[in-house]
């Protein structure tokens, strides 16, 4: 389909723009009866407008009749805990952009964090093994004790803390450990400090546990690390927790192990304090930087929650196994919940886990070819998006995001669009425009910026460019001669 024609044919998908009908809806392309377009940027139409307020619960009816009866109350309300979470931007981008692409329009979708590439053969082998082999009944809720010993010789070998088997817990994915853990440490009014640009769900999983967040910004100029003293100002005698995360999603920032080392010296003053390390970009990092794990530093390994995973590194996303390292009283009460939810992983993707394991260091070959690509794609866009007008880059350490300042573009009115006033409302014209699916930086909790996701081909990351480029520099008023 010929981009001039791009969002503004007939095809059959009803008006949206990052509309409610894309954040826990059933949505389908098979539904859609209209044509393609996208309310200006006042419209209500916006992930903010589908917000629940935190601070009121609703008690709603509904009429239903059934069959032979009279009109009956139902009660759909939801509780005041789920009304305080808000749906994940980045799922709701990404089966918009779904929608869209299977519907015809040519859209190319750089919101999801996920690799590109098939799951290594060894691997995705090691899986079809074990259904040949009649691998598929039930397993130990906390994992197998085969890759639990796997996990405890890589997280010795390669990260320097030493663990046992019953220090592990394998879950469906790390995201589940991350919210394990949060339930199993924190009660109702205690804080979790997170520095901001942060993943999209931690601050959500806090108040699934009752807890408050604590957004602590950084600043681009500052690679997007956390200052101790801003931690240290911050700390009260209700934080109960700090989620670190390095390589970090969405910035690619890594943390220096120095600046670690104060971040540790600032914990240690603080008892009642626990550290989660989310550590699953660990192996996507780019020389000369290098990873350190929180728990290896001196006093943090009694404190600190490490949760790491195979989705990332090993493309293992469809797989969903990850898990979580640490004292034995925390993970004893992260498998408790764990029993009583979903109980233990596939038994089919623990095994899958125990030949990624088996790749050698920091997955040998395998992965080293993967961040070598990865690498390549992330200097084409920082060189590229740098040399656009009034853009501003932290260039990333690790994972696969680049985390770009566009806010000096906010304020232009972009003709048949409507004024780009936010992060959102830029990421819904170069969706309109560019046909690119992008994330807004606010549902990192930095609104200044747009999330753009390299886990594609490079020849994919090109063309999204060019599109970019196109649509931007149409933003500025061209330049007299």
């Amino acid at each position: 389909m010929p981009m001039a024609n791009s969002l503004h044919t007939s095809l059959s998908i009803s008006r949206v723009g990052f509309s409610s009908q894309f954040l826990g809806s059933n949505y389908s392309a098979a539904k859609a009866s209209a044509s393609v377009s996208f309310p200006p940027s006042h419209s209500n139409h916006s992930f903010k407008s589908v917000e629940t307020s935190r601070q009121q619960s609703f008690r709603i009816s509904a009429m239903s009749k059934t069959e032979g009866s009279s009109l009956e109350q139902v009660d759909i309300s939801l509780s005041p805990r789920v009304n305080a979470v808000k749906p994940s931007k980045t799922v709701a981008i990404t089966d918009h952009a779904t929608a869209l692409a299977q519907a015809g329009v040519p859209v190319i979708r750089l919101a999801a964090g996920e690799p590109d590439f098939d799951t290594p053969a060894v691997i995705a082998e090691a899986g079809i093994n074990a259904i040949r082999e009649g691998y598929t009944r039930y397993t130990p809720n906390a994992g197998t004790m085969e890759l639990r010993t796997a996990i405890c010789h890589k997280l010795e070998e390669e990260n320097g803390i030493t663990y046992t088997p019953d220090q592990i817990v394998v879950s469906n994915g790390a995201k589940q450990s991350i919210l394990q853990a949060v339930l199993a440490v924190c009660s109702p009014g205690d804080e979790v400090i997170i520095p901001a640009p942060f993943w999209v769900s931690y601050p959500e999983m806090a108040r699934l546990a009752d807890a408050t967040p604590v957004i602590l910004p950084t600043l681009i100029s500052q690679n997007f690390l956390l200052d101790p003293k801003v931690l240290e100002a911050a700390i009260t005698e209700k934080s109960r927790l700090l989620i670190l995360c390095s390589p970090s999603n969405p910035t690619g920032s890594v943390y220096p192990k120095k600046l670690l080392e104060t971040i540790a010296e600032i914990v240690a003053k603080h008892p009642r304090l626990l550290v989660l390390s989310d550590e699953i970009y660990e192996h996507i990092i780019y020389a000369p930087a290098t990873h350190t794990s929180f728990a290896s530093l001196p006093g943090m390994y009694e404190r600190t929650l490490t949760v790491n995973g195979f989705s990332k590194a090993f493309a293992m996303t469809g797989w969903r196994l990850g898990y979580i390292a640490g004292p034995k009283h925390f993970v004893a009460a992260c498998n408790k919940i764990q029993s009583q939810s979903t109980s233990g992983a596939s038994s089919i993707a623990q095994k899958a886990g125990v030949a990624a394991l088996g790749l050698g260091y920091a997955g040998g070959e395998v992965v080293s070819t993967m961040v070598k690509a990865f690498r390549e794609r992330r200097d084409f866009l920082v060189k590229s998006f740098g040399e656009l007008e009034g853009v501003k880059i932290s260039e990333p350490q690790g994972a696969f995001y680049l985390f770009i300042d566009f806010s000096s573009y906010y304020g232009i009115e972009a003709e048949g669009f409507g004024k780009i006033e936010n992060s959102e409302s830029l990421c819904r014209y170069l969706l309109d425009k560019a046909q690119v699916a992008l994330v807004p930086g606010d549902a990192f909790g930095d609104d200044s910026c747009i999330r753009i996701s390299y886990a594609e081909s490079l020849t994919t990351l090109q063309a999204a460019f060019e599109r970019i480029k196109k649509a931007v520099v149409s933003l500025r008023p061209a330049v007299p001669v």
